[in-house]
């Protein structure tokens, strides 16, 4: 079988280098992929959102199963398009991608099925959320974007002022275009925050291993929020109980609920949740596998990925006999250009990738690189993920930074803390 991944992020090297070993996978195309995908598979020079493209490269090569990394060609509709060209692709519906794609459709669903999440209001007139904020208690508020905004359309607001100020920036200033037009401003969840992957058909649920992310750009979780700077697992706070809890309150009323609405959920199901004193809470829904959190998910996972999606693009998972894992613990540790989250330089010649990715054990994947005249270059904030293997946290964790020693480019920055939550 050959196999079209769609994206260029570090999430989509993960799914090129897992599925390339698969058996019975004769190819890998990424589109339009990155200097680690041309390594581990073959790139097509197709952006992740030209649909009518990707399908024509999917009909004339043969292929046997699309696998969507990003968003936005989910919220978009890849998936309808493909099927209904009798196209096998993995991933949600446009009606499902809802729940990634708005925030206030991803509330709507929750109230409808009962699992527990924030308080909220949404907004489209920056007057009446000033209002809605003065009449509350001054204290930490958060405030999000409706629509897509690459994961950085949340402010976490300490009083009132600066939860005016975000609504600001959203609705009158147009930070985030579109996607801020409507807010959606919710209570301040305390707690532990955890990532729970599933792969779901439309009925069943196979959950994945648990992760965290660490979303703040510094160390210590301070400085703005990121699309991730590193993750770990397994998230050591989610216990059996806890992981019981979530399927039966949050997964599984989720995926009923959107059935039941006519919205049937196949895909990845990515809760982000907060284990706050009264159990856990959603903070957040998203449709796909998570960045970077996928990397080390994938580093542990040892059943055949191949499979596994396309059972659940073929709405079979239930005959999938359960999950396979590796013991061992994962850490992923995210190096950035100079200037990340803001602007940055992109074209820095990286240096020691092979180096490091000779060590035992570990595997650095590629987020915002490209090749030019025999050299990788940065071109993307968030480069590599450097990712290893450990017979405990920390010595995951020793072994990840033993190998981001190992590479260097002009401005490369990153985090030290990764997985000492754990």
């Amino acid at each position: 079988m050959k196999i079209l991944v769609v994206g260029q992020g570090g999430r989509e090297h993960a799914l090129v280098w897992k599925l390339s070993q698969c058996d019975g996978v004769e190819k890998v195309y990424c589109a339009p992929g990155n200097a680690g995908t041309a390594a581990d598979g073959e790139n097509v020079n197709i952006a992740a959102d030209a649909i009518g493209q990707l399908m024509s490269f999917a009909k004339h090569n043969d292929i046997g199963l699309t696998v969507v990394g990003p968003e936005v060609p989910l919220v978009a509709g890849i998936v309808d398009e493909f099927k209904s060209h009798g196209l096998n692709i993995f991933g949600p519906s446009k009606a499902a991608a809802r729940l990634e794609g708005s925030k206030s459709f991803f509330k709507e669903i929750m109230k409808k099925a009962g699992v527990p999440t924030a308080a909220y209001k949404t907004f489209t007139r920056q007057e009446e959320a000033d209002a809605y904020i003065d009449a509350l208690e001054d204290g930490p508020l958060v405030v999000k974007a409706d629509g897509l905004a690459a994961g950085k359309g949340v402010s976490v607001c300490s009083n009132s002022a600066a939860a005016k100020a975000a609504v600001k920036g959203m609705l009158r200033d147009d930070n985030f275009g579109v996607a801020g037009r409507k807010v959606v401003i919710e209570e301040c969840l305390e707690g532990q925050e955890v990532s729970i992957l599933a792969i779901v058909d439309g009925d069943t649920i196979i959950p994945l291993e648990t992760s965290q992310d660490h979303k703040r750009a510094l160390d210590g979780d301070l400085g703005p929020n990121t699309g991730g700077m590193g993750a770990y697992s397994p998230a050591t706070s989610v216990t059996d109980e806890v992981m019981d809890d979530i399927i039966r309150r949050i997964l599984v009323p989720t995926v009923h609920t959107m059935k039941v609405e006519g919205y049937p959920f196949s895909g990845v199901l990515y809760a982000g949740l907060m284990l706050t004193a009264n159990g856990p809470k959603v903070l957040e829904y998203n449709v796909r596998f998570g960045d970077p959190e996928a990397q080390p998910v994938l580093m542990r996972l040892k059943s055949d990925l191949a499979q596994v999606l396309s059972l659940a693009a073929s709405g079979r998972l239930s005959e999938l006999d359960g999950l396979e894992w590796d013991d061992r613990a994962a850490v992923c540790v995210v190096m950035a250009s100079e200037g990340y989250p803001e602007s940055y330089a992109k074209g820095k010649v990286i240096e020691g990738i092979s180096t490091a990715d000779a060590l035992n054990d570990t595997k650095v994947f590629h987020a915002g690189t490209k090749n030019k005249e025999m050299q990788v270059l940065s071109d993307g904030g968030r480069v590599l993920g450097v990712t290893a293997l450990g017979a405990s946290i920390p010595e995951a964790k020793e072994a990840a930074y033993r190998a981001v020693t190992k590479i260097t480019w002009d401005g490369a920055w990153y985090r030290t803390d990764i997985s000492d939550k754990a």
